[in-house]
């Protein structure tokens, strides 16, 4: 008994005292999230009119757009499951890092050359529908979710495993990665608000290809060569670091199939896991009514235009994207942050339940803004009997700072999560890339819910994006009193391993 109390300790402290990368490489690696960043934003800003020009009927959207989610839930776990046990001589992140890019480059190109392949195959320009355009764009956007899911997991892996044992810079380097995904966002719409941008190639516009369709391709285009120019700097600047022994017996050695590793991590998770898991899942089920509708609940509530009916809509459309870019430099300004905010605070889970009572109450603001707006243009109606005016600049100023507002609790749900995760997952004995993709399982099935959900929920209270406003003010309030009461503290920063071993002790 005596030996094995001798040895049982001895491995614990070894993933514990890892080195960790300097700062600066780190930040190599976090700025992968730019490029990445980049192109979904252009499918916010851009694809809208494309989506019209190819002629998509509404129940192909549906079907687009729940691509998102499902390549979340299935590809995240599957390539975290996989990138931890994998033996390359590359790494075991970088595979996957360079397929994703790879993938992301094909979708692009699939994508943005729609419009031409569905003519080259015999789509006629004269008729509304597309069909073999609309085939290609599909393939393509399921290619480019899937590729992008593919990026998220190992980026966010990588970042662990080089922060080594340093809790503190798994924070840091998430809150860094929160920072690039902001920059990728204000890139990403500021191409897409710039309607003359295809004039820098000016090949992109054809026969098949009108102006909305030459500056997609032209925005994606830039945002492939930004990917690709941050993905090979990272990768060949920062040397991924060798598992130990110990990572290597847990992580690599067991071929257990995928399916039964997921049901197995299911069943081992700690508490603090389940509850993490818990918090992100409402957390998510708060942000995804406003993500989804955000510049819809512009258009209609606060503008009070129609879709197809006047400019009301369009004006308040234009003012969400202007709102979206605010709500952009806030959240990266926050993202550097993170650190001093959590040390005032008095630490990250207490950082995360507050600002979800923040979040809790711009959701429940977004009630008093559109009855506001409403009074307004009843008082404009009953004078004219015309079409009423723009709301009245306090009331778009209102809107605006709500927007920016917004880019706060952002910051932390993009960076905190995903640190708590490696952290947790860390001190268990986990892998980290299937930890995350398990993640990620909390953000996906949320966001599935509420697309499905919100339509009909809304249409029992009289149509309108405010009941599921309401709804996610309600989930964010309950998210942060579990983040407050439940949520473990993470492990003090821990700079010698003589700390670290006391900290494991602890933290079991």
């Amino acid at each position: 008994m005596e030996v094995e109390t001798i040895h049982k300790p001895k491995p614990q402290p070894e993933p514990r005292t890892i080195p960790s990368t300097p700062l600066r490489k780190i930040i190599l690696v976090a700025s992968i999230a730019a490029g990445i960043q980049f192109g979904w934003a252009l499918q916010l800003s851009l694809l809208t009119p494309y989506v019209q020009l190819l002629g998509i009927p509404h129940t192909w959207a549906a079907f687009i757009w729940l691509c998102g989610p499902i390549s979340g839930m299935l590809v995240q776990p599957i390539v975290g499951y996989h990138s931890d046990r994998c033996a390359s001589r590359f790494g075991r992140r970088r595979p996957f890092i360079v397929a994703g890019s790879s993938l992301v480059t094909i979708a692009v190109f699939l994508i943005g050359y729609a419009a031409d392949l569905g003519h080259l195959f015999g789509d006629s320009l004269d008729k509304p529908t597309k069909p073999r355009a609309i085939a290609v764009f599909v393939v393509g956007f399921w290619i480019l979710d899937v590729a992008n899911n593919m990026l998220q997991g190992p980026c966010r892996a990588l970042l662990a495993d080089i922060s080594g044992s340093d809790t503190r810079k798994m924070r840091t380097a998430n809150g860094f990665y929160s920072f690039f995904m902001a920059v990728g966002n204000v890139l990403g719409f500021s191409a897409g608000s710039y309607t003359h941008l295809h004039k820098m190639l000016p090949f992109t516009m054809t026969k098949a290809c009108d102006v909305y369709c030459a500056n997609l391709k032209t925005c994606f285009f830039l945002s492939i060569a930004l990917l690709i120019a941050l993905t090979i700097l990272a990768l060949t600047s920062v040397p991924e670091p060798t598992p130990t022994p110990e990572v290597v017996g847990e992580e690599i050695a067991p071929a257990v199939p995928f399916f039964t590793e997921i049901v197995a991590a299911f069943k081992e998770l700690q508490r603090p896991v389940w509850i993490l898991l818990v918090v992100t899942c409402l957390n998510w089920i708060a942000w995804f009514p406003f993500l989804l509708f955000d510049t819809d609940w512009m258009g209609r509530e606060v503008y009070g235009g129609e879709v197809g009916n006047g400019r009301l809509y369009d004006l308040g459309v234009r003012a969400g994207a202007f709102g979206l870019m605010l709500n952009s430099v806030v959240l990266g300004c926050v993202s550097l942050g993170i650190e001093i905010l959590a040390r005032a605070l008095g630490g990250v889970k207490r950082l995360w339940g507050l600002v979800n009572f923040l979040l809790a109450i711009c959701l429940a603001m977004t009630v008093l803004i559109t009855k506001l707006a409403q009074s307004a243009r009843h008082g404009a109606v009953s004078v004219s009997g015309a079409e009423p005016p723009p709301p009245p600049a306090g009331i778009k100023a209102g809107a605006l700072a709500l927007f920016a507002l917004l880019g706060i609790p952002q910051a932390i749900t993009y960076s905190v999560p995903f640190a708590l995760a490696s952290i947790f997952c860390s001190n268990s004995g986990a892998g980290k890339g299937l930890s995350l993709g398990v993640l990620n399982l909390a953000i996906v099935v949320p966001q599935m819910v509420v697309s499905v959900a919100s339509g009909p929920w809304d249409a029992l209270f009289g149509g309108g994006n405010l009941p599921a406003f309401v709804v996610g003010a309600i989930a964010a309030v309950l998210s942060g009193i579990l983040a407050l009461t439940m949520l473990p503290s993470p492990p003090p920063d821990l700079p010698t391993a003589k700390n670290a071993r006391a900290a494991a002790a602890a933290f079991h």
